[in-house]
């Protein structure tokens, strides 16, 4: 998968301010400092694609980039240093809670772990959340060249024993470091399975009987769960890049 087309598209403030949903997306999401922007660089190969921030909390906005005018890549705003925007919503942004409930044409969540760390109360109050609202999520323990193998084995099975509380199906997992390049081949198959799994979907929607006499269909892979929305917002003005 060649990710070297990818350009910025715009930053939005919330889901209204969004691009239309014409295209599949896949987002990435973690705490502050996890590593998101550096994994978002090393995933499309471009070095200053995703702003890199030593501050935690940087990315405020919901960044979209765009792959082969074909599907996107969102980066989420880190939870943990934005305000407490709503009480069954942990402490992440009101603007995120909105996307990840309501973005239809949302096929796949990262939800980025620090492998150095063992369960953190944040990581799993969201991922609770996650569960409830049924997010095709994918995890990922980012900076493993930072932590010895024993280690990042134990804080995993840490990790999968808190979500089998509330994942009857573990979601898949990887590892990844930004430094040695690990994971990136496995992240983009996951997302290039998606990309299939929808493409093969899209022949068999005009053949479908009108909505108020559809069969529900059976259930896609949990990462392609959501589908392309059949009626897009118009695009709205590309608004400066914040940073």
């Amino acid at each position: 998968m060649n990710l070297s087309s990818t350009i910025f598209d715009r930053s939005a403030p919330d889901l209204g301010s969004c691009p239309d949903e014409s295209l599949p997306e896949f987002a990435f999401i973690g705490r502050s400092n996890v590593g998101k922007s550096s994994l978002l660089n090393m995933l499309t190969g471009q070095k200053n694609l995703a702003r890199v921030s030593p501050t935690p909390g940087f990315t405020k906005l919901i960044n979209f980039f765009t792959v082969s005018k074909c599907w996107r890549l969102v980066d989420l705003p880190g939870y943990g240093f934005a305000q407490v925007a709503r009480k069954d919503k942990a402490r992440f942004n009101a603007a995120v809670g909105d996307f990840l409930e309501h973005r239809p044409n949302l096929l796949g969540l990262f939800v980025l772990i620090d492998s150095r760390l063992p369960p953190q109360k944040i990581d799993l109050e969201f991922l609770e959340w996650l569960a409830c609202i049924s997010a095709p999520i994918v995890l990922v323990f980012t900076k493993t060249d930072k932590v010895s193998p024993t280690k990042l084995r134990a804080n995993i099975e840490a990790f999968t024993a808190r979500l089998s509380e509330w994942y009857p199906v573990l979601p898949e997992i990887f590892t990844s470091s930004s430094v040695t390049r690990q994971g990136r081949n496995e992240l983009l198959g996951v997302i290039e399975t998606a990309l299939s799994a929808c493409r093969a979907e899209e022949p068999a929607k005009s053949d479908q009987p009108p909505l108020d006499a559809a069969i529900p269909p059976e259930d896609p892979p949990a990462i392609a769960r959501k589908v392309i929305a059949g009626d897009a917002r118009a695009r709205r003005p590309n608004p400066a890049r914040p940073w």
